[in-house]
């Protein structure tokens, strides 16, 4: 009696939604709860309770807890045909919803939904949760719900015919393909930007788009629908699952895009803090309470929106750029979570707009990300050109200071010769004038004695001029193997120590200095030994730097001493042409001879594929000047060897057989006698050498 006393109260007590044919998806915005704490109320208790509490709002959000939450509210259909309607519950998180239709105290029909119930079950193929309400042959029904889920027990529901049920269905559908369209989208963008240039930060945010996607995706119920439609056990916790998972890659995507070892290295125990977080989710999700690791998920999400920021205010205020646009997206996200957290846990009321706060929050927050990360890239490679800007304006600074001690020591230098030039030219004059002064037998026993007393130390200069060149040249390579084995068997440190100190001393410079003493040193010797053969025939010593020599001559006495290199192998072709006496130093154009023929004798003898090896030597007047040409059948140089022959040390040579200073030596001749230096060359077909110098360097001599 007492029960159908409370059936009288709750039909009086309640109005009835109302169902008419042809009308659009109906809400529902009126019904009766009841709390069941202990899950202990069976359908039949259910209906004669009167404890249910009336609740006039489309949407209500029931918290995180335990209990099962009871709904009832009735239909009234205006029509007696068969109408097929459904009610369709827009929480697509809920684990369980049990419809029972009832008419008075009998229960017409159960159908189950929710995520414990497999896809392919359900009645409509959609990822909400739908129940067929058939009121055939019955103008009212009483709707029974129990929901039960580890997540928050938000309730929004409406009925509507399978058209308005397809349509809605169909809107999300396109809505959820736009979303997934831009995340594939940038996926593939930003993993061809991490093949490209191998940066992790193009990886972190790969995957956490990857994760965005599967995150939204359960909260709309899609990986159910398109992934795993029979597995129980990953439907019921993909939500706190891929969303911790997408914690822990946002986290660490912000450490590396903020740089926080750098900029804010004791903020990174927060960082691990919050994966800590996370993981503990993912691992109380997995084992243990799912509801529990909800709360501490939702409270996770909250810590890190407001931590992220701060370090990206952080990161910013110390001068890091890219953090502007990271702050940006950040606030988006953060800005989604917050009110995504607080509809969660009841704070602020669920709209029917709310549940793609999140989901569009995500979205924008991965283009921004996108646009953070085209910013990064831009800043980095504007910093990397300034720096690179930097260095070689301090090399120029450098390159300038070097031109300068050049300079000056080549002032220095200059100074020098003139004064041993005039200290020679006096000698010359005091020897002249005791020549005219003294007669032919006092001359001759003083000249004797100055050859006999000079010859001997000239001779030992001479002698061991040679020997202490080829030792020097010994250290030489010596240095300079050591200098390529410590290139690949020193360690770094002491690479730029020894670097350090051979810019210090100058080391390329005291090489050039080294040659440059002992050619000097040669010279003056070669000088001595004509002054002593100049007193030993009586002759007036008039020796000056440049005089008339026949070329003809240097080219026939430089042959003479290399007959032997040439082995009888080599043939040479002379083709002297008609040419005056020409104004040179002898002893240097003897030099760029002997290089030059050396270096053909080399390349003639060195290749053994050649069958006549031929060196052809012409010469020729071409009006105010001479022309040389020193020509080989040998193999040749390719083009980026002939580009850079003239270079001091540049060699072709093994180690310790060339030092490359030949024919750089050689053009220094040329270019100091007003000449030209040109080779012909290409590779297979020999090299021609050709030398042009000005008859006179001063002033025309008359014979």
């Amino acid at each position: 009696m007492v029960g159908l006393f409370s059936i009288i109260l709750w039909i009086v007590g309640l109005f009835p939604i109302h169902i008419l044919p042809e009308q659009e998806a109906i809400p529902v915005s009126q019904f009766e709860y009841l709390v069941d704490p202990g899950n202990e109320f069976t359908p039949e208790q259910i209906i004669h309770r009167k404890d249910f509490r009336e609740l006039a709002k489309r949407i209500h959000n029931f918290g995180i807890n335990s209990s099962s939450i009871w709904l009832r509210f009735r239909v009234k259909s205006e029509s007696l045909d068969d109408q097929r309607k459904f009610l369709v519950i827009n929480n697509s998180g809920l684990d369980e919803a049990h419809f029972y239709l009832a008419n008075g105290e009998k229960i017409l029909s159960y159908q189950m939904g929710g995520r414990v119930v497999d896809f392919h079950k359900k009645i409509i193929p959609t990822n909400k949760i739908a129940f067929e309400l058939d009121l055939s042959g019955m103008q009212e029904a009483d709707v029974y719900l129990k929901i039960k889920s580890n997540n928050s027990k938000i309730f929004s529901a409406y009925i509507a015919d399978l058209q308005q049920v397809n349509y809605k269905m169909n809107l999300q559908n396109i809505l959820f393909g736009v979303f997934t369209g831009i995340l594939a989208g940038l996926i593939v963008y930003n993993l061809f930007l991490f093949i490209a240039f191998r940066d992790k930060v193009y990886i972190l945010y790969t995957i956490h788009t990857i994760l965005i996607w599967f995150a939204k995706s359960s909260i709309f119920g899609y990986t159910q629908e398109l992934l795993w439609p029979s597995w129980e056990w990953m439907n019921v916790r993909s939500i706190v699952l891929f969303g911790s998972l997408t914690g822990i890659s946002i986290t660490l995507f912000a450490k590396e895009f903020l740089a926080i070892s750098r900029y804010a290295p004791k903020l990174k125990i927060g960082v691990t803090f919050l994966v800590g977080i996370f993981v503990f989710v993912v691992l109380d999700n997995i084992f243990f309470s799912q509801m529990a690791g909800y709360r501490i998920y939702l409270l996770a999400i909250g810590l890190l929106s407001v931590f992220v920021w701060f370090i990206g205010f952080r990161v910013l205020r110390k001068g890091y750029l890219p953090a502007r646009y990271f702050i940006i997206a950040w606030t988006v996200f953060a800005m989604g979570a917050l009110v995504h957290i607080s509809i969660e846990l009841g704070l602020i009321p669920f709209s029917s707009f709310s549940v793609y706060i999140l989901p569009l929050a995500a979205t924008l927050q991965v283009i921004l990300f996108s646009f953070a990360l085209a910013d990064r890239k831009s800043i980095l490679e504007s910093e990397k050109e300034k720096e690179q800007y930097d260095i070689m304006k301090v090399l120029k600074q450098n390159e300038s200071l070097i031109i300068e001690q050049n300079e000056l020591l080549e002032e220095k230098v200059k100074q020098r010769t003139e004064e041993l030039e005039y200290t020679l030219h006096n000698l010359q004059s005091t020897q002249t004038q005791m020549v005219n002064q003294e007669k032919m037998a006092s001359l001759g026993q003083l000249t004797a004695g100055i050859a006999h007393e000079i010859n001997n130390p000239i001779n030992f200069v001479s002698s061991n001029i040679s020997p202490l060149r080829r030792d020097i040249g010994d250290l030489l390579e010596v240095v300079e193997l050591y200098r390529k084995k410590g290139k690949l068997e020193f360690s770094p440190e002491s690479q730029k120590e020894i670097d350090k100190l051979e810019r210090e001393i100058e080391f390329e410079y005291i090489l050039q200095e080294i040659d440059q003493l002992l050619r000097g040193m040669e010279d003056g010797a070669k000088r001595t030994v004509e002054i002593v053969k100049g007193l030993r025939l009586f002759s007036r010593v008039d020796e000056q730097d440049v005089k008339k020599v026949d070329i003809h001559d240097g080219i026939n006495s430089t042959l003479v001493l290399l007959n032997s290199a040439m082995a009888g192998k080599i043939k040479v072709n002379k083709e002297f042409g008609n040419i005056p006496m020409v104004e040179c130093l002898a002893g240097k154009m003897n030099q760029v001879f002997m290089n030059i023929i050396t270096n053909a004798i080399h390349a003639l003898l060195d290749h053994a594929k050649i069958a006549e090896p031929t060196l052809t030597i012409r010469t020729s007047l071409l009006g105010e000047k001479i022309k040389i040409e020193i020509e080989d059948n040998g193999p040749g140089m390719p083009n980026h060897v002939k580009q850079r022959i003239f270079e001091p040390f540049f060699t072709t040579k093994a180690v310790g057989k060339g030092t490359g200073l030949g024919l750089s030596i050689v053009y220094t001749i040329i270019e100091n006698h007003k000449g030209t230096l040109h080779v012909d060359t290409a590779e297979g077909r020999g090299t021609n050498f050709i030398i042009t110098l000005p008859i006179y360097q001063t002033t025309p001599y008359n014979d």
